[in-house]
């Protein structure tokens, strides 16, 4: 697995795909700052977070795209079928490279919260909550597009189809306020990973919903292996 996450990792920076993610994430969250904190005089940073989580349904689809499908479009993937790491090590060597990129953005986004810190006043406890759900929810974005670039026969593909997933999810969370059904209002509620992201932009430290976004990216790692396996044996 520790292979697979370094080829994986020095690929991501041989290549522009970890660049444009993070610098598009800073120039927009630099927009999304200076609009919604700078300019309304706001020290709120988990608004900005909440406005910030609407970027990983815009830019891990740039991230994933090429992790599977550019293998199988350049014809490399069978050598990671014939090597002697397990299937789970190299979707866990995949996907621990494609975090280590989101980490590192989420990271440099700490310069709004020290900008806050210094004209503003920062809680620390709510600022640390609000960046460990917006982690989370990076997380399992990051893991459902891998599965959707495991699908997928070409990078541009993986990414199309991996956005489309991701703005459906994004409805979801728009049908959940507009639903006048009780029950559906509730189930979608539950689906949605921005509802879910909710108590820790108020400063609640939910386990609750950091299970479902720990449990949402095993069980895409689970797909992606068994997808990963069907292929194997399919293309032998």
């Amino acid at each position: 697995m520790r292979a697979v996450y370094k080829r994986e990792l020095q690929s991501f920076f041989c290549t522009p795909h970890a660049y444009v993610f993070t610098g598009v994430f800073l120039l927009l969250g630099s927009v999304f700052f200076a609009v919604g904190n700078l300019a309304a005089h706001s020290s709120d940073l988990n608004g900005f977070l909440w406005n910030a989580g609407y970027l990983w349904m815009l830019l891990t689809p740039v991230l994933t795209m090429h992790v599977y499908a550019g293998e199988r479009r350049a014809h490399t993937d069978q050598l990671l079928f014939s090597s002697p790491v397990s299937l789970w090590g190299v979707a866990l060597g995949k996907y621990l490279a494609t975090i280590t990129v989101l980490g590192l953005t989420v990271f440099l986004s700490l310069i709004y919260a020290g900008l806050i810190a210094i004209y503003g006043r920062l809680y620390p406890s709510e600022a640390l909550c609000g960046y460990l759900g917006f982690s989370l929810q990076g997380s399992a974005f990051v893991a459902i597009d891998l599965y959707v670039s495991a699908r997928s026969r070409t990078p541009v593909t993986a990414a199309v189809w991996a956005f489309g997933i991701n703005l459906l999810l994004w409805l979801v969370d728009v049908l959940s306020s507009a639903v006048s059904s009780e029950i559906l209002q509730r189930i979608l509620e539950f689906i949605s990973p921005y509802q879910r992201c909710a108590p820790f932009r108020s400063g609640q430290l939910s386990a609750a919903n950091a299970l479902y976004f720990i449990g949402v990216s095993a069980l895409m790692l689970f797909l992606t292996v068994r997808m990963l396996d069907s292929r194997r044996w399919r293309e032998a």
